[in-house]
């Protein structure tokens, strides 16, 4: 029978919930368990593509097409998971689907209650989850903080669970803070106490909780937290500060973790010390041989989740070259006041990132310039590769003031506009170009070398593409259309001849980067921009 775990938090937001599932899942995935992970969201909207970034972070996109939280970015880079839209669930998912039965008349004319008609509507979309993925093991990780009146449904439903499924399929597991008070020099537990406490009214016990803290945990300390809060010492795991995130799995693999579980599921697996994700990852990330100052220059610079997936992938391509990452946060806002060389010039890659909106636009577009005209090495991704193209028109090709329809409707030179489907669109939501799309490369690229296959499968979240009726013009001055989807004949990847490396795509490749297999994009990138800092200082 399917196990499930539900990870909830307490004390205050932003612990690494999603971070601590998603290291859970590697560690049971390293006992031979197949795994998936789903992510609960309290707010009312269907999903957060139509949030601004610095209101919710990145949103990842999965093959399938769905819109979702950043915290599914975790799950796919840490496990093998192959998330899908069903996979997040929000309550604006949940409210809509319960008062879509109503209408039809599927309740039989019961009245629609929270209990038992939403809890059911989650209990439901966890199962199927378990169904659709064939998983030994769900982690369902449990958005917001105990307390809040927005995730109570979600945190009633899981309740429920262990009474659906029985005791031994369903355990709980509690992310909390454990704070230190410098000024007393003293761990405080009261927080944790608090918040078990108040799960406890909800009729949730944790079998286990986890501990965020940035001092080690005493054994008096933990024997006070297992005796407040009616937990097992031995259950009470510490998730100190780390260096790198993907040293967590082995933090939890040292306290028996993964042990304490399987005791719980009464399972027997496989032996499994993790040598290879120490030694492949968090070795090559820790001890890293050279350092290489890359610049991500966007919109959202002021948000740390904003880029999430991408600043991962940066990391990911470093793993491969044994290189360690310094990413320059740069706002495109800035270069617009006081140039590129003020902010770039000591950087030895430069990166392009998406985004929507005319704000900022003309920054990325001098940053491109300064990219392709110093031979420093480019990535440009969405948003970026379409920067690029304008840059490209403008200063190569001679099209004054090519622009984009999305950030001037007169423009005599539309490089890029709108997508043929999307011109009769009103909703916003859902409604882009999502999900995979098949890209045909051509040989002898830069695009080629890094793949090295001629079909390629990536990920898109995007209304706008590069104008056909520019290609000939741009090809004779010097651009590569290296990718094609050859269904619609759209271009999916740009390149430049005689420049180190200059390469875009109109596709996101950092939702496939895992720190055990980065995106061969990312890898390159950073490759180029290694031999760029080489030369430059020897």
């Amino acid at each position: 029978m399917t196990k499930y775990i539900f990870i909830t938090g307490g004390v205050i937001s932003s612990l690494g919930k999603g971070i601590a599932s998603a290291s859970i899942g590697r560690v049971l995935e390293s006992r031979g368990l197949k795994v998936t992970l789903m992510k609960c969201d309290p707010y009312i909207n269907v999903d957060p593509g139509t949030m601004n970034p610095y209101q919710h972070g990145e949103v990842y996109v999965t093959g399938d097409g769905a819109e979702t939280d950043l915290d599914l970015g975790h799950y796919e880079r840490f496990t093998n998971a192959k998330i899908t839209k069903f996979n997040n669930v929000t309550t604006g998912q949940v409210y809509n689907s319960v008062i879509s039965k109503e209408r039809q008349g599927k309740y039989l004319g019961s009245t629609i209650q929270v209990i038992p008609h939403i809890t059911n509507e989650i209990k439901e979309r966890v199962k199927k989850v378990a169904k659709v993925s064939g998983a030994d093991v769900v982690l369902v990780e449990i958005g917001g903080t105990v307390g809040d009146i927005e995730s109570l449904p979600f945190l009633e439903a899981a309740r429920q669970f262990r009474l659906d499924v029985g005791y031994n399929n369903a355990l709980y597991i509690h992310l909390t803070l454990v704070p230190y008070i410098k000024v007393a020099d003293e761990i405080k537990t009261k927080p944790t106490q608090h918040s078990v406490g108040t799960l406890r009214e909800i009729g949730i016990q944790p079998d286990i909780l986890i501990c965020r803290t940035e001092k080690p945990l005493s054994d008096n300390i933990k024997e006070k937290i297992s005796l407040f809060c009616n937990v097992r010492k031995e259950a009470v795991i510490e998730a100190p500060d780390v260096e790198s995130i993907y040293r967590i799995p082995l933090v939890f693999k040292n306290q028996c973790l993964d042990e304490i579980i399987l005791s719980h599921f009464n399972l027997i697996c496989k032996y499994s010390d993790l040598k290879s994700w120490e030694k492949n990852v968090v070795n090559r990330t820790l001890e890293p041989k050279i350092n290489v100052k890359i610049a991500v220059v966007g919109k959202y610079i002021g948000l740390q989740d904003a880029y999430k997936s991408i600043y991962e992938a940066l990391i990911h391509g470093g793993i491969a070259n044994d290189a360690h990452i310094e990413i320059k946060k740069v706002d495109s806002e800035d270069i617009e006041k006081a140039g590129a060389a003020k902010f770039l010039d000591d950087v030895s890659g430069i990166l392009v990132p998406g985004g929507f909106g005319m704000r900022g636009i003309e920054g990325k577009i001098k940053a491109i310039n300064f990219a392709r005209t110093k031979n420093i090495p480019f990535l440009g991704i969405c948003l970026g590769m379409q920067c690029a193209v304008i840059e490209f028109s403008r200063n190569v090709c001679g099209l004054k003031n090519a622009n984009s329809t999305e950030f001037s409707k007169k423009t005599a030179y539309p490089v890029i506009s709108l997508l043929e489907e999307q011109k009769n669109i009103k909703d916003m939501g859902g409604t882009m170009r999502l999900g995979s799309y098949p890209c045909k490369i051509k040989k002898g690229t830069l695009a080629f070398k890094a793949y090295k296959k001629q079909l390629i499968l990536e990920r898109h979240r995007h209304r706008y593409e590069f104008n056909n009726k520019y290609r000939r013009q741009l090809e004779k001055n010097g651009i590569i259309f290296s990718g094609i989807y050859k269904n619609k004949d759209l271009v999916e990847i740009v390149e430049l001849k005689d420049h180190p490396y200059f390469i875009a795509g109109q596709f996101h490749p950092e939702f496939q980067s895992k720190p055990d297999k980065p995106h061969p994009l990312f890898r390159d990138f950073i490759a180029a921009a290694a031999r760029f800092q080489k030369a430059k200082r020897p």
